[in-house]
């Protein structure tokens, strides 16, 4: 995907010959709020320079957080980036605006794959940003044998020489999801009966882990301090880019995935900045761009652009075989959400 750097000099140009948008574009200004260090800087200054658009950037750490600020209204950006499972909430409550990101010129260059999600079905409300899988990384080097098997039993019931050397990540829907695959159990269960069993599954596995951890997690892997990690790809291909012993398992009971997106909030001060944006980054090289610099995959027909180490990687070019052990993350109800804080509160206390 290819953007002339006049094109989008030329959309505000356009802007400013229209009203109301007029008043909109003479700020030349976007706010963008994404997930922390989920942007490369320097592909904002390229944006700045190709459109004459200063764009300041904000970061959250949970899609909770960014809900919480949509919600007080206290805040307005004008890009956000919320995950799939977030977005028909977000247009069930009218926090977000339509933008028909299907009608924007580099749309031609989205994968068919990403096209007609379930969350936006015609992508009216939202266009894809990176996607990921959160899986089980290892060191082949710190193993007997060089290899473990692809499944979570690997994880929650660790053979002898991996006691003690495995990592979990430090939050509850991502452990408790993959205790709930491993098991068999529904990742929205409001049975008291399935919490018990997650539960004990937790606590056994717990004398056995050496830590919970969802901070430092390239650099304890790169580093050898940990032997396995449940954790995401991208992370562990940026660790593997460190340790070339590191591997990264797609799990056969389900891997969980996560599908990243742009949208417009709807109370965006420059909302005609923000489809500027969106269309710019569905163009291939800066959706590259983005990939290349922190190693996870995009939904755009960019595979020219990529770096070779990420074009061979499992860890980000999942190979085709094991497309079906995908497991879409879902909106879990109140009473899910509140068995799942109860679960990690037990565990945890």
């Amino acid at each position: 995907m290819s953007l002339k750097s006049c094109f989008g000099a030329a959309l505000v140009a356009v802007a400013f010959l229209a009203s109301p948008a007029a008043a909109q574009e003479a700020e030349k200004t976007l706010y963008f709020y994404n997930w922390t260090d989920y942007y490369p800087v320097d592909l904002l200054k390229k944006f700045e320079s190709e459109t004459g658009i200063k764009v300041i950037l904000d970061g959250f750490d949970s899609n909770d957080t960014l809900l919480a600020k949509l919600q007080s209204g206290g805040t307005s950006y004008d890009v956000i980036v919320p995950s799939d499972y977030v977005i028909p909430g977000l247009i069930k409550d009218g926090l977000i605006k339509k933008i028909d990101t299907h009608s924007m010129s580099n749309y031609v260059h989205m994968k068919d794959a990403f096209k007609n999600p379930d969350f936006d079905p015609k992508h009216e409300y939202s266009a894809p940003y990176l996607w990921g899988v959160t899986g089980l990384a290892y060191d082949s080097a710190q193993v007997e044998g060089g290899k473990v098997e692809a499944s979570w039993k690997e994880y929650f019931e660790p053979r002898a020489d991996l006691v003690g050397k495995v990592a979990a990540l430090d939050t509850a829907s991502d452990e408790i999801l993959a205790a709930s695959l491993y098991l068999g159990i529904p990742q929205c269960t409001e049975s008291n009966d399935d919490a018990a069993k997650i539960l004990k599954l937790l606590q056994d596995q717990k004398d056995k882990l050496k830590l919970y951890s969802s901070d430092s997690t390239v650099d304890r892997m790169a580093s050898g301090e940990v032997a396995m990690y449940h954790v995401w790809n991208g992370a562990t291909a940026r660790a593997t880019a460190q340790r070339s012993s590191i591997r990264f398992l797609y799990p056969k009971e389900g891997t969980p995935m996560f599908r990243d997106n742009f949208a417009v909030p709807a109370n965006a001060p420059h909302p005609e900045n923000a489809k500027i944006f969106i269309n710019w980054m569905m163009a291939p090289e800066n959706a590259a761009a983005v990939s290349n610099a922190i190693a996870y995959a995009n939904a755009i027909k960019s595979d020219e652009f990529l770096n070779e180490q990420w074009r061979n990687m499992e860890a980000i070019n999942m190979p085709a075989e094991y497309s079906d052990r995908l497991v879409p993350t879902q909106d879990c109800s109140p009473k899910a959400r509140e068995l799942r804080d109860r679960i990690w509160t037990r565990l945890k206390g």
